[in-house]
């Protein structure tokens, strides 16, 4: 992870993380948007970001999502990865973020956002842990506390789990299972 903000000041703010929010286009996707010939919405999302999210909420860190845009196929990853938090079809990502914390309560300085262009600015400015990806707009990098190694679409998701996970003294146990 490339660190904006001091190691020591992002690392104390990971610890206490219970809530990860993910934008969708440019973060779990790489941005791109492909069409069928039947004008339905295709998208492309990483193996690695979703062996990461179930990681997290193995290890007692909720995700959620909040999309501007609303796709069947994110729909279904979502319904796949057990993530139930979601608002989709949201360009006021701060009134979607309000909404879920209606329903679902976190303290802010508990949250982590990860966003990639302007419509996120507004939800990273509120939140414990504002993350961006390297393909992201140079604004949400100058609100980010720190940016993936791996691009939108790539695994940036993953490196945010992994981080969060060695943050919180959870990752050793949580990848033990698995060797």
């Amino acid at each position: 992870m490339k660190y904006y903000d001091t190691a020591d000041e992002v690392l104390k703010r990971a610890e206490t993380i219970r809530l990860l929010l993910l934008d969708v286009d440019g973060v779990m996707t790489n941005g791109q948007l492909y069409y069928g010939e039947h004008g339905e919405a295709l998208k492309a999302f990483n193996t690695l970001d979703g062996q990461g999210i179930k990681l997290l909420q193995q290890n007692g860190i909720q995700v959620g999502i909040i999309s501007g845009r609303k796709s069947a196929a994110l729909l279904q990853r979502a319904t796949a990865l057990g993530i139930t938090l979601m608002a989709q079809g949201r360009e006021d990502k701060a009134n979607a973020l309000d909404e879920l914390l209606q329903s679902h309560p976190c303290p802010l300085d508990q949250i982590a956002y990860v966003g990639d262009d302007l419509p996120d600015l507004l939800v990273m400015r509120r939140i414990g842990l504002p993350i961006a990806v390297p393909n992201a707009h140079e604004s949400v990098h100058h609100c980010a506390a720190l940016c993936t190694i791996r691009a939108g679409g790539e695994g940036a998701v993953r490196d945010v789990a992994d981080f969060l996970l060695r943050a919180q003294g959870k990752y050793d146990e949580a990848v033990g299972a698995f060797m």
